[in-house]
Formats: structure tokens, C-alpha cells, sequence
């Protein structure tokens, strides 16, 4: 019996170291998994469009000149919303150029604009900033120009008058 009794001990240790190695194993994985989860360090890289610093560049400019921007010469400014009249349409490209010029030679201080949307052609005049204005040209045309709309849509600004009273 005494044999029988040492190895039933033994066993019993065996378990209990067994028990307590597993928990303590179990406990150190916990905490290497808790401790790798927050302590995380890295790179972050930024790919952006380079137009975005000059834009940035821009804003700031604008903010420190309080609204002086200098414009470059011959370049639209896109300002806000406005009115078109659109005075063509068509699939005949070519069509649409001869009312163009049938248009500037009638107008030629008022910009026209050509757009395509697949598969018609748009030829929309002017830069008007009410609908009244638009108007008034509009019914200007409607003997020469028989489908005439109005559009709303981004308009690039009217040229300023910088004479002053003295240059007049």
C-alpha cells in the first residue's frame, strides 16, 4: 500500500503543478496580448495631391491680405452662381460652331461656352448674376435664336471697370 500511496502523491502533484503552470501560462499570454495591444507604435505616411499645399498656401495668403488675392492675367474667376442662356443644341458639331459664330459676330463683347454631354452639343452665352439680366438678353434674341433656355450654373465673373471718374 505504501507504493500505492507514494504514486497516487505524486500524481496528485503532477496534477497540481500541471493546474498551476496552465494558469499561470494562460495569465502571461493575457498580459502579453494586453500589454501589445495598446503599446502600439508605427509610421503613418500621408499621400496627398500637392494642390492641396498650394491651396492651403492660397487660404493663408487670402487671410493675411484680408481678401487681396493677386489674379492672374486673362484667367477666369469662377464666382459664384449665375445665370446662362443657352441658345444652341445639337448632335452636328459643326452646326454648333457656325451658331457660335453667327452669335459673336451679333455679340462679340458677351462670352460663349461650349458644352458637351454626350451626344448632344450646348452653346450657352453670357454671365449674368440675376435671372433678369438673362432675361432681358433672352428676349433680345428670341427672333434670331428660336429654342432659348435659361440655365443656372457657375459663372465666371464680369470683368470690373477700373477707370475711375478721372479717366472717363
Amino acid at each position: 500500500m505504501p507504493n500505492f500511496a507514494r504514486s497516487s502523491a505524486f500524481l496528485f502533484l503532477d496534477l497540481l503543478n500541471f493546474t498551476i503552470m496552465k494558469i499561470i501560462s494562460t495569465i502571461a499570454f493575457f498580459l502579453i496580448i494586453f500589454k501589445t495591444s495598446f503599446a502600439q507604435k508605427g509610421e503613418v505616411t500621408v499621400v496627398k495631391d500637392p494642390l492641396i499645399d498650394s491651396l492651403i498656401a492660397k487660404r493663408i495668403e487670402v487671410y493675411r491680405t484680408g481678401g487681396d488675392v493677386t489674379l492672374k492675367p486673362n484667367k477666369p474667376v469662377v464666382s459664384d452662381y449665375g445665370y446662362r442662356v443657352q441658345v444652341f443644341y445639337g448632335s452636328d458639331r459643326r452646326e454648333l460652331f457656325n451658331q457660335q459664330a453667327r452669335f459673336k459676330n451679333s455679340y462679340p463683347k458677351i462670352n460663349t461656352y461650349v458644352i458637351y454631354k454626350e451626344p448632344n452639343y450646348y452653346l450657352r452665352v453670357g454671365d449674368f448674376r440675376t435671372r433678369m439680366e438673362a432675361q432681358r438678353l433672352m428676349s433680345e434674341l428670341r427672333s434670331t435664336f428660336p429654342t432659348l433656355f435659361i440655365f443656372r450654373e457657375k459663372i465666371n465673373a464680369p470683368t470690373l471697370d477700373t477707370t475711375t471718374d478721372d479717366q472717363k
